[in-house]
């Protein structure tokens, strides 16, 4: 299974999760900050502050990412740094010296705390903000940049940041208003983008779900339609057809009125993208619920769905391993929304790594890995024009609400000493890129 020459071979971070130095460099708090100091919010009372220490220790980590053989590597520019960029503008012009494309997202879920006191996302400003944020950093970056993308899971910033509380900033509210300003916030930047960083591509990074109903029953059918809506329709639809779907409008009418969608909001939103980004680590498996229940989902559904259990092997994440279901939504993306090219932004599983005699033998991990290249593989013979692909993560790192207790990387991480081990998975995606395929 060989993938194009030029396929983008590469492995993902997020600044929060990583970086450390919350309080260096002219860096503000953040809500995940003032989240995680919140007691019974975070496993074993962790937080970002140090994370894998990565602000310090980039240069290293660049050789690191050399001697995998990546052609690409996904970060994101937090925020709470604008006052100060220079760090991003090391870490880009170490990449380049390393042929290694850098791939910057503009927001993977670290807003400003001062901007959530205005109201966050929820607040229509802040999607004017954000267009100056991305202004800024396209300004200081732009010149170097392979790729933009400006949000990454919008999804989980409007319904587990605010439907139900258990991201940052961890308030309960209509989370469809931040749905909008989301997808705003990212119209409002693209053309930001493109005036300061002329010749680099420009998409988004949506944590695509492929839905399954439990049983073929009407019923269950019905009920996979709603969290599809819910999880992919929702941002898919206004970014590439200009509107919102009228029956997740329908099914919402009950908890939100819509008013917050202005005239011109839509056209704004569905400006024209150079490529989507597809976050894939599990399939959905839904169904009707017989009597009203609460499965602990941020779903506003009136108790009518209620999600099962995928059958086979589980990460330590509890999450159900099926690399059909990247294929099937690569598939899906393409017939739905047209011939875009697509890049798998994040694919991974966190599993209990442990060193042994300096190494880390990860073959679950290896298994999954295979298992989705070969499954994007699949889509790519099938049609599918994928560019690329992102192995989540490049190192252990801090898991929001997990803390340090879930470990995705393919570099291993002592959080005492920072001491990095690539495990067996590292070397394992070096001998891929080498021969540029399974």
């Amino acid at each position: 299974m060989i993938f194009p020459r030029d396929f983008w071979w590469g492995a993902a971070t997020a600044a929060y999760q990583i970086e450390g130095a919350v309080a260096e460099g002219g860096r503000v708090p953040s809500i995940w900050d003032t989240f995680a100091a919140q007691p019974g919010r975070i496993d074993n009372g962790d937080t970002g502050a140090r994370a894998t220490d990565h602000y310090h220790r980039f240069a290293d980590d660049v050789e690191l990412m050399a001697s995998l053989g990546l052609s690409a590597y996904r970060f994101s520019v937090a925020w709470p740094r604008a006052a100060n960029l220079d760090f991003y503008d090391r870490l880009v012009d170490a990449l380049l010296a390393r042929g290694i494309r850098p791939v910057a997202t503009l927001y993977h879920w670290d807003l400003p705390q001062w901007v959530e006191e205005g109201g966050g996302w929820t607040n229509r400003d802040t999607a004017y903000r954000f267009a100056d944020h991305a202004a800024v950093v396209g300004a200081k970056l732009g010149d170097r940049v392979a790729m933009w993308h400006t949000l990454n899971e919008p999804w989980c910033s409007a319904f587990l940041g605010y439907g139900i509380g258990v991201h940052a900033p961890g308030r309960r509210a209509d989370p469809f208003p931040a749905v909008h300003h989301l997808l705003l916030a990212h119209g409002l930047a693209v053309p930001a983008l493109r005036s300061a960083s002329p010749g680099s591509a420009v998409g988004i990074a949506l944590n695509a779900g492929t839905v399954r109903p439990v049983t073929d029953a009407p019923a269950d059918v019905d009920a996979a339609r709603r969290i599809d809506g819910l999880l992919n329709r929702i941002f898919f639809d206004p970014l590439f057809r200009g509107a919102y779907p009228a029956d997740v409008v329908t099914d919402t009418e009950a908890v939100t009125d819509w008013g917050f969608v202005r005239d011109g909001d839509l056209a704004t939103i569905s400006a024209p993208l150079d490529a989507v980004g597809v976050n894939y680590y599990q399939p959905d498996l839904v169904g009707a619920a017989a009597a009203p229940v609460d499965d602990g989902s941020p779903y506003p559904t009136g108790g009518r769905v209620v999600h099962h259990p995928v059958p086979g092997p589980v990460t330590d994440m509890g999450w159900a391993i099926d690399p059909t279901g990247l294929r099937d939504m690569l598939l899906r993306v393409t017939r739905d929304y047209g011939p875009i090219p697509v890049y798998v932004t994040e694919n991974g599983a966190a599993f209990a790594d442990t060193v042994v005699d300096g190494a880390v033998h990860d073959a679950a991990r290896i298994d999954y890995l295979r298992g989705h290249l070969a499954a994007a593989h699949e889509a790519l013979s099938a049609g599918v024009d994928l560019r690329g692909y992102f192995a989540w993560s490049l190192l252990d790192n801090f898991e929001w609400a997990f803390g340090y207790g879930k470990r995705f990387g393919l570099v291993h991480v002592d959080y005492a000493t920072f001491t990095r081990t690539p495990k067996d998975s590292a070397l394992w995606y070096r001998d891929v890129i080498a021969r540029g395929g399974l």
